[in-house]
């Protein structure tokens, strides 16, 4: 072994990864097709692909939580059995997982450590853990402390963490599963800092993300997925943004929907110094102030656990206001219920479509109609009108474009993408005159985020009064007339969107106030 071969971590170097000829069925799916896919020491190669492409798939066979059907890894160019993470681990590979595995009670070194033999014995090692655990952080700058609690470090620490623990235990090549889908544009900058530092030591970095702008500025190559066949690979710097939309999706795609001129009518939706708790008993939203006309977008920006979900809940009746006033259309409607909400022309696309926005063991024309099953004609004499509803789903399904095998199919076993557009279907089925929509593409694929934003853009050219709630920067500056940015249950400011830039969002994400020169929050 030559020095050559170690980086500067300590890690035996990985010069070359291959995947040759995978191929992987489930009963019914063939998830991938006779895939090839290689990554070098010292680059970033982007996986990209929609939504039940095969790209997950082919990564839980190199992490060893799948096994082939057909096609061998290699690397360094020999033969290698993979038949467990435990497997993956020794040979160098590490995983970062999205959503981040750790124990937010135990501190940095203590979930570094965790399912490791300590060189002690029966006894901790954490001191020589966390020894170990600056020096990795002074190699890659990652800047962590290792007595600190991962509850009381940002989301973007809890990432180095994850970035640390794959380290500490050799990976010499580490798969990133949306790695900046929680962080702030700030975050992101230091995290491609850090990455752009990995990929000169010699780390080969294999990039999965929705945000193709960051493939394109952060990737040397770039291979998509589709139905499970490999559609090809290419070097990033040939290929632009549209192009790899374009490429995923096998048509054309909108970025931006036409937003058009629409007049700003009268105020629909009024909160007036808001206050409301979480599930823990701690403070949610602290005196929220703000105000959406129809005809306009309020977009509400912020990371994660800063009062987004609690904001939609007041308003939908969801969670009880402590505090403060939500008016609707003049009308005060504080903690009315969602029932009575309906009917006055609120309308909602709540975060987490599975768990309240969809009965899962019901069928696709059942949830069509759970707003509205006891009312005349899908209710008669107090039995269900199956001919009425039957009807009913049907021309949803057609209008919404609801890719379905048939309305009596489960919801549950629907892409994301489908269900997202039965929900956006039975909700502006409705006319609603106000719209609450909470991360309404989140885990959508270029093509569905694509239908999902119009179908918003066309809300707002019909008059109603939309609020957006996303966590995804790109899709609040394309969709929003007025950007409202939530901190720790506060609203730090409300940016007119000619106003607004991500460097200036991104700080205001962060809780640091600014003189923007714009209108008072509210």
């Amino acid at each position: 072994m030559t020095e050559s071969r170690i980086l500067p971590s300590g890690q035996t170097r990985i010069d070359s990864l291959e995947m040759r000829g995978i191929t992987k069925r489930f009963p019914g799916v063939l998830a991938n097709s006779k895939v090839d896919f290689d990554v070098k020491a010292g680059e970033v190669h982007a996986l990209l692909g929609e939504n039940g492409a095969g790209k997950s798939t082919l990564m839980k066979i190199l992490y060893g939580l799948y096994h082939p059907d057909e096609g061998e890894v290699l690397i360094d160019g020999k033969p290698v059995s993979i038949d467990s993470p435990n497997d993956s681990i020794k040979l160098g590979i590490g995983m970062i997982h999205q959503h981040f595995m750790l124990v937010q009670t135990l501190t940095v070194a203590e979930n570094v450590a965790l399912g490791l033999p300590s060189s002690r014995g029966p006894l901790t090692d954490l001191d020589r853990v966390s020894k170990r655990i600056l020096e990795l952080a002074d190699i890659y700058g990652l800047k962590i402390d290792p007595s600190a609690y991962i509850w009381q470090l940002s989301v973007g620490q809890q990432q180095r963490v994850e970035i640390i623990k794959a380290l500490y235990r050799g990976a010499a090549l580490l798969i990133l599963d949306e790695p900046t889908a929680v962080l702030t544009p700030q975050e992101v900058k230091e995290f491609f800092i850090i990455m752009n530092q990995m990929v000169r030591d010699g780390h080969a970095i294999i990039f999965i993300s929705h945000k193709l702008h960051e493939v394109v500025e952060i990737s040397h190559r770039v291979s998509v997925l589709r139905d499970g066949h490999l559609m090809g690979t290419r070097p990033t710097s040939e290929i632009t943004k549209q192009d790899l939309a374009n490429w995923m999706v096998g048509r054309e795609v909108g970025f931006a929907p036409d937003r058009g001129v629409v007049e700003r009518g009268e105020v629909r939706l009024e909160l007036e110094n808001v206050t409301c708790g979480t599930d823990r008993g701690t403070p949610g939203l602290r005196g929220v102030s703000l105000e959406i006309a129809g005809g306009e977008i309020l977009g509400v920006a912020g990371v994660s656990g800063n009062g987004q979900r609690e904001l939609a809940e007041t308003i939908t009746g969801l969670r009880k206001v402590t505090g403060g006033k939500v008016l609707l259309e003049g009308q005060d409607v504080t903690n009315l219920p969602p029932a009575e909400l309906t009917e006055r022309n609120l309308s909602y696309i709540p975060e987490e479509r599975m768990k309240d926005g969809m009965i899962k063991d019901f069928s696709v024309a059942e949830n069509m109609v759970l707003r509205e099953h006891q009312k005349t004609p899908y209710s008669r004499y107090g039995f269900l009108d199956l001919g009425a509803i039957a009807r009913h789903s049907d021309a949803l399904i057609a209008k919404f474009h609801v890719k379905t095998p048939s309305r009596e199919t489960h919801a549950k076993n629907l892409s994301g993408g489908n269900i997202q557009k039965i929900v956006i279907a039975r909700e502006l089925f409705r006319n609603p005159r106000v719209l609450i929509a909470a991360q309404p593409t989140r885990g959508l694929d270029i093509g569905a985020t694509e239908y999902v934003r119009q179908q918003i853009i066309e809300q707002r050219k019909a008059g109603v009064a939309v609020m957006l709630i996303s966590e995804d920067l790109d899709e609040i500056l394309a969709l929003s007339d007025r950007i409202a940015v939530l901190y720790e249950g506060r609203v730090m400011d409300i940016v007119p969107r000619d106003q607004a830039t991500p460097e200036k969002l991104g700080l205001l994400m962060a809780g640091v106030a600014q003189d923007l020169s714009c209108e008072p929050a509210k």
